[in-house]
């Protein structure tokens, strides 16, 4: 008896370290079959929303810009969550004909939920200040970060591809709303996503029921903001301004399950913030204290 009840406890050591720990099951995605941009590694929150998708019972497909795959890890995730990979760059239709033919076929039927985690600023990787844009480049960052949601729900819907009901989601930030250091033409970039979000959400709604939604999430280190110089400045601003301080990957791939679910059957055309209050704080008592420091230190 002893002996069962050691090689028991020596089952569940080596379960838990083997695999991360996710929340307990509740299956509100079971049956659900989706469609993940944007997973390069295990901070960004597409990898996180695929993770806890799996856990909550979906089945989906993963992809990625070819040379973004090359830079992460993806048939690592694709292995824990038994998910095939097509590789397919957001901004080409041709490319994204080819995924959303294939991955109903893949997954058994049509798509329930696509998770839109597609951002990139050439201008802002290239260091050039908002008055001294590229603007070659700044349509780039158009294209890539917000028309291609546009493209990516237009091709499908006329593939047939989305089920009644569908909901799409894609990640957004504060500075589609108000003015962020450093954020360059990405500001305008999240303010178009957010835009076509509502309008597409408004066509698809009243055609199929399909809700499309934004979520604005707290600044994060990723692969996509590593080495920007001021992102560092940004988190620690955003978690000393916010009352429940930043919120993590995590946090945000359980917003964007729950959009999937039918929990949110009725929830459309909203940018839902879940960042910790940043989003409706002007002043706190913490940076209150240290602009009068910094003004002591002054006289």
């Amino acid at each position: 008896m002893v002996i069962l009840a050691f090689v028991i406890a020596c089952f569940f050591v080596i379960l838990l370290h083997n695999f991360d720990f996710l929340p307990m099951k509740n299956n509100i995605l079971k049956g659900k079959r989706g469609v993940i941009f944007g997973a390069v590694n295990n901070n960004s929150i597409a990898w996180k929303t695929a993770e806890h998708a799996y856990n909550e019972g979906a089945r989906f497909v993963l992809t990625n810009m070819p040379a973004a795959m090359r830079m992460g890890n993806l048939s690592e995730l694709a292995g824990k969550c038994g998910a095939e990979v097509i590789a397919a760059d957001a901004g080409n239709v041709d490319d994204l004909k080819n995924l959303f033919t294939r991955a109903p076929e893949i997954l058994g039927g049509k798509i329930d939920f696509v998770l839109h985690s597609v951002a990139m600023s050439y201008n802002v990787r290239k260091n050039n200040p908002y008055d001294r844009v590229d603007y070659d480049l700044f349509l780039k960052t158009i294209d890539v970060s917000a028309l291609s949601l546009h493209k990516m729900i237009q091709t499908a819907e006329n593939l047939d591809a989305l089920n009644e009901g569908a909901s799409v989601v894609a990640l957004s930030f504060l500075a589609a709303h108000r003015t962020s250091h450093g954020y360059n033409d990405m500001a305008e970039a999240k303010a178009m996503l957010e835009s076509i979000a509502r309008s597409l959400g408004y066509v698809l709604g009243k055609k199929k029921k399909i809700r499309i939604n934004t979520v604005s999430q707290s600044p994060i280190l990723s692969k996509a903001t590593s080495g920007l110089d001021f992102m560092e400045a940004v988190i620690d601003f955003s978690e000393s301004i916010a009352p429940l301080g930043n919120a993590d990957a995590d946090s945000c791939a359980d917003i964007c399950v729950m959009l999937f679910s039918d929990y949110t059957r009725y929830v459309t055309m909203q940018n839902i913030f879940n960042d910790g209050g940043f989003s409706s704080m002007a002043m706190n008592s913490d940076i209150a204290d240290m602009m009068r420091c910094a003004k002591n230190k002054k006289t």
